[in-house]
């Protein structure tokens, strides 16, 4: 069998900086698995994307992420830009070096560096679908490998980032709240998708290829990304303490089934603002603040993923 190729793409400034000084343990890690790599350090925004677009033209048979959420989005779009060029894409792998782990854990993969590496070099494989999104400031499209926030949850993830020094759940917590302070009215939308359509003020809206969001968060706890489809949570209009129940629902994933929420899963999405705005993320990256219209589709089984054997969140 021929010896993998490891191109590993890490971002310095994940983690809040702290990913660059993980470097020499990542590297002894892989050492002593012997497992054949190089590592490149991105150097700007979109770096990441570039480097796994091109990997398999350089001979590398797996790109693995090494940051956070933002990083694996990143590896992800590279790798579809070369299928795009109709080139077969090496598999994508992961090392959770960064804040949020939420991609890694929908695809099977350990939130610890360590085993990780272990999920690296047993070198199990499996198919994994990608949700495509179109609109706001990507008319041209991106991908996303979790899941798409439009609303509140957005908002609470733009609001945790202005945090220096807090991360992690904590984080996202006191976004909630600060979130809920502001309480930003829910605009209007029009929500279409394989079922039929839904009009109505919607403060909050998941469209999940993976379980989890904001590394606490279930909005799709039955989830799977090797189904061919994409699950959903809506919300309808809510009050602030509409919001705090669902929160804690949410933790537990337990909010199907609330009166003001609606569960289901579709091939693709149509999303239109009727009257306000839509305020949208795809795996924790901002997409618009002030967007009007969204398609987003699912596309089946477009990479391959290194991950645990079985291949599915725990």
């Amino acid at each position: 069998m021929t010896k993998r190729r490891h191109l590993i793409i890490l971002n310095p400034v994940a983690g809040k900086g702290k990913a660059a000084e993980k470097i020499p343990q990542i590297e002894a890690l892989l050492a002593s698995k012997l497992i054949d790599y190089d590592l490149e350090v991105t150097k700007e925004v979109w770096h990441a994307a570039e480097l796994a677009r091109d990997a398999g033209g350089k001979g590398y048979s797996v790109v693995v992420a090494a940051g956070g959420d933002g990083t694996a989005n990143e590896v992800l779009n590279g790798l579809m830009m070369a299928r795009e060029r109709a080139e077969a894409p090496p598999a994508m792998g992961v090392l959770c070096v960064g804040r949020g782990n939420d991609f890694a854990y929908g695809a099977g993969i350990p939130g610890e560096l360590g085993p990780c590496v272990d999920v690296l070099a047993e070198g199990f494989e499996r198919p994994m679908d990608v949700g495509r999104l179109t609109g706001g400031d990507y008319p041209e499209g991106r991908y996303f490998g979790n899941g798409v926030g439009i609303g509140f949850d957005t908002i609470v993830g733009l609001e945790a980032a202005k945090l220096r020094y807090v991360h992690g759940f904590m984080a996202y917590v006191l976004g909630a709240l600060k979130t809920l302070t502001l309480f930003p009215e829910a605009p209007v939308i029009r929500f279409e998708h394989d079922g039929g359509a839904i009009e109505e003020a919607s403060h909050q809206i998941s469209i999940m290829n993976g379980r989890r969001m904001g590394g606490t968060f279930f909005m799709a706890p039955e989830a799977s990304n090797r189904d061919g489809l994409l699950d959903f949570c809506m919300a309808a209009r809510l009050t602030r303490r509409d919001m705090l129940a669902l929160i804690a629902r949410y933790i537990k994933g337990s909010q199907a089934g609330h009166r003001k929420i609606r569960t289901g899963v579709s091939t693709g999405y149509s999303i239109t603002a009727e009257r306000g705005g839509l305020v949208v993320h795809a795996d924790g990256e901002t997409i618009c603040t002030n967007g009007d219209r969204l398609r987003v589709e699912c596309l089946g089984s477009r990479v391959r993923i290194v991950c645990r054997e079985g291949g599915e969140a725990e």
